[in-house]
């Protein structure tokens, strides 16, 4: 018998958490079901088909992403703080954001902070092509950057390399072998694309 308490909002947070710890393929209704302790009907009552529950995800994911505030005196510093606030929300939501890629929907979730970059190379004096151009290149960059962290998390830990061969740099073997600051370095290739961007007009 269906729980008479059961809310829209009960389901679909279950359902993401279910995204969240398994992926999108786990997400059935009847697993749904068993997880809320309620029957298959109430869920299709609730959010209809798991089409319509998975569209549902999605456009949740798009609200919880939110507003991007930029910070900093310039346009190419605002950019910087846009691409570190996109990575940061691209990290804590990983198997929703690929939920919403696998049904084609991934536009429309990264329509905020287009609209945010693109007004940053608008203040730049960038226009047309190239401010598209531009809010592209700094979202392939932030995407590219957060799939290869997500990869890095997933595999075997990896151990430095013992010997650097063909190396005359003693300080830089040293910095090799140290682990990597994933945030300064995403940093670092942002503010340099940034300025090659902007300041290139």
């Amino acid at each position: 018998m269906a729980r008479p308490s059961l809310t829209r909002d009960e389901v679909l947070d279950t359902a993401a958490n279910l995204v969240r710890q398994h992926g999108p393929e786990a997400l059935t209704m009847r697993k749904l079901a068993a997880e809320l302790g309620t029957a298959v009907t109430s869920i299709y009552w609730h959010v209809g088909n798991r089409e319509s529950l998975l569209d549902a995800l999605v456009q949740r994911t798009v609200a919880d992403l939110g507003e991007f505030r930029p910070v900093g005196r310039t346009p190419a510093e605002r950019v910087v703080s846009l691409a570190r606030i996109l990575r940061r929300r691209l990290r804590a939501h990983p198997h929703l954001i690929a939920m919403a890629h696998e049904r084609g929907l991934t536009e429309r979730m990264f329509l905020p902070a287009r609209e945010a970059l693109a007004r940053e190379v608008h203040a730049a004096g960038l226009r047309g092509a190239r401010a598209a151009e531009a809010v592209r290149a700094v979202q392939f960059q932030v995407v590219g950057f957060v799939l290869v962290e997500r990869n890095r998390e997933r595999a075997p830990v990896q151990q430095p390399a013992q010997d650097t061969p063909g190396y005359d740099d003693p300080a830089l073997a040293r910095a090799f072998a140290r682990p990597v600051n994933e945030e300064r370095l995403f940093v670092t290739s942002v503010r340099a694309l940034t300025r090659s961007l902007l300041e290139n007009k």
